[in-house]
């Protein structure tokens, strides 16, 4: 049988994978099986390692992280798994590996794949004059577009044409900054699709229009200050168009999609995870103590086929001409089958409340009568996601606040909010707060685009971003 290169080079890429994928196996604790009240925080560091070597490894050992990213969460994973086994044994760890492969990372990374794919096979060629109206316009278009297609989706989708229409003006950072607080962050909010959060939220129950319905206005109050700022200081720098350079490296042409058979594709998508959350039929089979259901089963295969038919009808000039490769799905995939593992014991931690070793966390987030306190919710969530990672920071928050989506979504609303808001737009407070962000600036870079060093980033987000967010804190809870 003739395999294209497209389909051999992604069967190698499933097969380099599948030792992470084994790694998931030899155990992980949880609450149910281990008494987190008898575990110190020494069981958190290899956790915290990751976190913070994917937030600091990338901006000051560039190179090293690059070349061994992989090694790296390997050797922080092992440092969890190989005491957890010694300590609990082979029992506990076989059947609470099997929940977190098969009832969370694996549903969790095969969504990713499947937008990923699918996003890179759509291409928007050709070029426009970037003025301030076209400008936010295509910021709002992209903000929309990314609940649908996920922030790294749209946010891959649409930067380059945007670069490439502002690339005759000095002045253009500020649209590069934009982009990552719109479109890499915030229009991620309207929908477990969007933002990596979201949908760790909807495999532990939450419902996919619960999201929909309650991030709305705040995804509203918060974008549209965003647009109408940036827009009157895209004016005001527009209004300076003496500095412009003599020569657009890239003459004005009519834009043209291609690839648009892969928006059905999306669609797919939006279907085969809105199935999931609404058909129950109670069919299902215990795998080591973890029910697969399947309609979850009929999702996850639903997606890697419409992943490979994207590979299948797409022509490799579309992925060449958005440079499209594996390298950032494999390095997510890698990264987070260490922080699914070692992520376990923090949350066993946590659930055990007061008598646990982060005690001092659960006492900032809980009022005088033990009813939890929204905004704090909302700021820690928020502050851990722009430092680290919002997504296993929204994990760590749900487990803390109830652990359980029907009692946070009927009892808990407003914390179940404050824990969604916090983690999905916070992301957009530093470069490494969310996974489009860091892609984002390279390209800029590469284009050309003096941007914001690391901590030039944050006065931009701090000045903007910062006191939008304390108004909505405010306004909702």
């Amino acid at each position: 049988m003739h395999l294209s290169p497209t389909l051999r080079h992604t069967i190698r890429t499933v097969l380099r994978a599948l030792p992470v994928l084994l790694l998931c196996l030899p155990g992980i604790a949880t609450a149910a099986e281990v008494d987190g009240a008898s575990m110190n925080l020494l069981w958190a560091l290899p956790f915290a390692g990751i976190l913070l070597s994917i937030a600091l490894l990338p901006l000051f050992a560039g190179a090293l992280w690059h070349h061994h990213f992989g090694k790296i969460t390997a050797g922080w994973t092992l440092l969890f798994l190989v005491p957890f086994l010694v300590t609990f044994g082979w029992q506990p760890g076989l059947s609470l590996g099997a929940h977190v492969l098969l009832g969370e990372y694996l549903p969790f990374i095969i969504l990713l794949f499947a937008l990923f794919t699918i996003s890179g096979g759509i291409l928007l060629e050709g070029n426009l004059h970037g003025s301030p109206h076209l400008n936010t316009g295509l910021l709002a278009l992209g903000t929309l577009l990314a609940s649908v297609m996920g922030t790294t989706g749209a946010a891959m989708l649409l930067i380059r044409p945007l670069l490439r229409a502002n690339d005759n003006r000095k002045h253009n950072a500020h649209v590069v900054v934009f982009f990552i607080f719109l479109v890499a962050n915030v229009g991620g909010g309207l929908t477990p699709l969007g933002d990596p959060p979201l949908f760790l939220g909807f495999l532990k129950g939450v419902d996919f229009f619960w999201t929909l319905q309650h991030m709305a206005l705040p995804v509203i109050l918060l974008a549209l200050p965003l647009l109408g700022l940036f827009y009157l200081i895209d004016r005001y720098l527009f209004s300076r168009e003496h500095e412009l350079n003599e020569e657009d490296p890239t003459p004005d042409q009519p834009l043209r999609l291609r690839g648009k058979l892969n928006f059905l594709l999306l669609g797919g998508v939006v279907l085969a995870v809105l199935m999931s959350g609404l058909w129950k039929p109670g069919i299902g089979v215990d795998v080591f103590g973890t029910p697969v259901e399947l309609q979850n089963l009929l999702r996850d295969l639903a997606l890697i086929g419409l992943a490979l038919v994207s590979l299948w009808v797409t022509p490799r000039a579309i992925r060449t001409g958005n440079e499209f490769n594996w390298g950032p799905i494999i390095e997510v995939a890698k990264l987070f089958a260490g922080i699914f593992l070692t992520i376990a014991p923090v949350i066993a931690i946590l659930r055990a409340g007061s008598d646990g070793a982060l005690a001092a966390v659960v006492a900032n987030v809980t009022g005088p009568t033990g009813q939890p306190i929204d905004s704090m919710y909302f700021w820690m969530s928020g502050t851990l996601s722009a430092f680290l990672d919002n997504a296993p920071t929204y994990l760590l928050f749900f487990n803390l606040a109830a652990g359980d989506a029907q009692v946070l979504m009927e009892r808990l609303p407003q914390t179940l909010l404050a824990i969604s808001m916090g983690s999905v737009f916070m992301g957009a407070m530093t470069y490494i707060g969310n996974a489009p962000n860091f892609m984002v600036k390279a390209i800029a870079e590469q284009q050309g685009v003096k941007m914001p060093s690391f901590f030039g980033y944050m006065l931009w987000s701090c000045a903007i971003l910062l006191p939008l967010l304390v108004a909505l804190n405010l306004l909702l809870l």
